[in-house]
């Protein structure tokens, strides 16, 4: 018998009413003719029933492949599932929206930074600052705010690991991170409640 060793790939993206073949869910490794002649096998058709996700199960999988081939035995390494995200239809993006987006955004940080400020008394620790050092009270400090204002600034970019599409280093940052563990968790939720083994529409 041939062994045929599979990797389910996590999460993979296609195109509504997509063919889903072997080769598009997982790695495959075996001889050559094996190889060859199952990596096409088709496993899934996508129809208009399919909103966001599809979930192919290995139990399923393995099912299927000794269905088509019962002369080989199954090797499952990694997931035990595979994820089928399905793309929306494109639609070009308005302007107006991504603009209106992007002010929101930006109110949104600027009056949350200005209400911690303002919290932790932030202009009364500047004068205070200014009082130790000069001996004077001034109302607005600049030689204080500015650089604070600067620093700040660069403190957000640095903690964010990004200007624009460049990354200063190889790390994530602790954004990239909270994201990475959000992804995690909406896959597994996904995994387990969109994992149906009856359904007549597997091939």
């Amino acid at each position: 018998m041939t062994v045929l060793y599979l990797r389910l790939k996590r999460k993979v993206q296609v195109r509504k009413n997509s063919l889903i073949r072997l080769q598009d869910v997982a790695d495959i490794s075996s001889s050559s003719t094996i190889k060859e002649n199952i990596k096409n096998l088709p496993l899934y058709q996508i129809t208009k029933e399919d909103r966001e996700y599809v979930v192919l199960d290995s139990f399923h999988l393995i099912q299927h492949i000794q269905t088509y081939q019962s002369d080989i035995v199954i090797e499952l390494l990694g997931p035990k599932e595979t994820i089928i995200s399905v793309l929306p239809s494109h639609k070009k993006m308005s302007f107006l929206l991504v603009s209106l987006v992007w002010m929101i955004l930006f109110i949104g940080s600027a009056m949350t930074i200005i209400n911690f400020h303002y919290d932790v008394s932030m202009q009364e620790v500047h004068q205070k600052i200014h009082f130790m050092f000069t001996g004077t009270y001034e109302k607005y400090p600049l030689f204080l705010q500015i650089p604070y204002s600067i620093g700040l600034g660069i403190g957000i970019v640095l903690f964010l690991n990004h200007w624009f599409n460049k990354r200063f280093n190889e790390e994530p940052s602790p954004l990239e991170l909270e994201l990475f563990q959000y992804k995690n968790k909406v896959n597994e939720y996904i995994a387990h409640h969109e994992n149906d083994l009856n359904d007549d529409r597997h091939l």
